[in-house]
């Protein structure tokens, strides 16, 4: 078996635990559809927290389930014994724990010389376990005064031990996600709310799932030999012209893209089958099924995007959801509007979430700068009523998203912070110093607010 494993990884131009992590990571389809078929909630509950279980056994040895039990438990001793601070406590532990691990393996060299292990699955649940325990201690908030994701969230009672453990190992997200809510997953489970009636028809959203899967893997195997993230510590690399070295960029991280959209796209295959994935129906005439829960990537909208701005809302979707909800809006204080130090703030959250890398800390903080300059692009868009100079201002965003974007994620994949410079100070720092020039002309050239009409006096 082992040397059938080594063979068929060197096919496809993998390691022995990354083709063993994808096995198990394919298994997903077939076990979220007899997810569904679980005759109870116990059942259901049970299932998705044993298959989970089995399945991380199975990737990353026996050692994971420990890990994932630490967290687990310190949440939920957390809302046992102090709900009010519950969210906060679980927060600052369950982050911690992560922290530590993250520190331990030192994952992103692994993952670079083709190991894997545990700590991808543990950043997912880290986030479901936090979401939980801050949703239960909104539980004791009044209604009035609380965000709409609140109150639609919010738990009246503590979920019992079953159905914490199925929510926080459901092996159909528990690998690379989607994040989704515990009031979701107890209504799926109980067959409550949009899923008291039947699930409409899996197999066309599940069939564009897995189609997707098979594109984004076949497109990344093809560009990833030619456009190699070793490339950036050859000397050859530093003899090429200032466009070819951008063009490298652009490329290496339009390459290092299609993995996530491979790994997404067979997630949200699993989801959708289970029938967990429905989030349904539309306002269209006739209605359709909506799949949004398992929804994690809009690739054309990650490639096309007009705008910096666009960018959370396309790409890892349920995680940027997540960071709006329980950091992005809970740095707001009331009354405020957000601002720049909120935005920071929240990239600041997701790159320590990510690992400690300096390339992940890098990142973040240049897509913060990033999405700032975007915002003042789109606010001269606005502002200007010729159709021509609206649409060289269109195109200036797109451009200017596109550039800094896959400048700026050459530290996401290279980690060390000296590859990191090298890399930027190759392009002499374009991509940083063009959203602070552009951020510091939006303090110069404030365009006009557009006037708001005035509502007519009733006659």
């Amino acid at each position: 078996m082992g040397l059938e494993m080594e063979g068929m990884a060197a096919a496809i131009g993998v390691s022995v635990p990354v083709l063993r992590f994808l096995l198990c990571f394919a298994a997903t389809i077939p076990t979220g559809l007899l997810w569904r078929a679980v005759p109870s909630a116990a059942g259901r509950h049970l299932y998705a927290g044993i298959t989970g279980a089995t399945l991380s056994y199975l990737s990353f040895g026996a050692t994971s389930n420990l890990l994932f039990v630490v967290p687990m438990a310190f949440g939920y001793l957390a809302m046992l014994l102090c709900r009010r601070l519950a969210g906060l406590i679980t927060f600052l532990g369950a982050f911690g724990f992560l922290i530590a691990c993250h520190m331990y393996y030192m994952s992103g060299d692994a993952w670079k010389e083709g190991g894997i292990d545990a700590t991808g699955a543990l950043m997912v649940l880290t986030l479901k376990i936090i979401s939980c325990a801050i949703n239960y201690s909104d539980g004791m908030l009044k209604e009035e005064g609380l965000r709409d994701a609140q109150k639609k969230y919010r738990l009246a009672k503590l979920p019992s031990l079953i159905e914490y453990f199925g929510y926080c190992l459901c092996c159909g997200s528990h690998f690379a996600g989607p994040v989704y809510e515990m009031k979701d997953y107890l209504e799926y489970t109980e067959r409550k709310g949009i899923w008291a009636s039947p699930t409409p028809s899996l197999i066309l959203p599940t069939l564009r799932a897995l189609v997707q899967a098979g594109a984004c893997m076949g497109l990344y195997l093809y560009l990833s030999p030619q456009f190699p993230l070793s490339r950036f510590s050859e000397p050859l690399y530093y003899e090429w012209g200032f466009w070819h070295r951008l063009f490298y960029q652009y490329m290496s991280g339009f390459t290092a893209r299609w993995k996530y959209y491979f790994i997404w796209s067979l997630s949200e295959a699993a989801i959708i089958i289970s029938g967990l994935g429905f989030s349904g129906w539309s306002d269209s005439s006739p209605p359709k099924a909506k799949w949004d829960r398992a929804k994690n990537v809009d690739v054309l909208g990650v490639e096309l995007a007009r705008s910096a701005v666009q960018l959370p809302l396309v790409w890892n979707i349920q995680v940027s959801t997540w960071l709006r909800y329980y950091v992005y809006e809970r740095l707001v204080q009331k009354g405020k509007k957000p601002g720049f130090l909120q935005l920071l703030g929240t990239q600041t959250v997701s790159a320590v979430w990510h690992g400690l890398y300096p390339g992940y800390i890098i990142f973040f903080v240049q897509s913060a700068l990033m999405i700032n300059g975007s915002k003042v692009i789109y606010r001269w868009q606005q502002a200007v009523s010729n159709p021509v100079f609206h649409a060289i201002l269109v195109f200036l965003n797109f451009s200017y998203t596109l550039m800094v974007l896959n400048y700026s994620c050459i530290g996401f994949q290279v980690l060390s912070f000296n590859e990191t410079l090298a890399s930027y100070q190759s392009v002499y720092y374009i991509g940083t110093i063009v959203p602070i020039v552009v951020v510091l002309l939006g303090y110069v050239i404030k365009p006009a607010r557009p006037v708001k009409p005035k509502a007519r006096k009733a006659e």
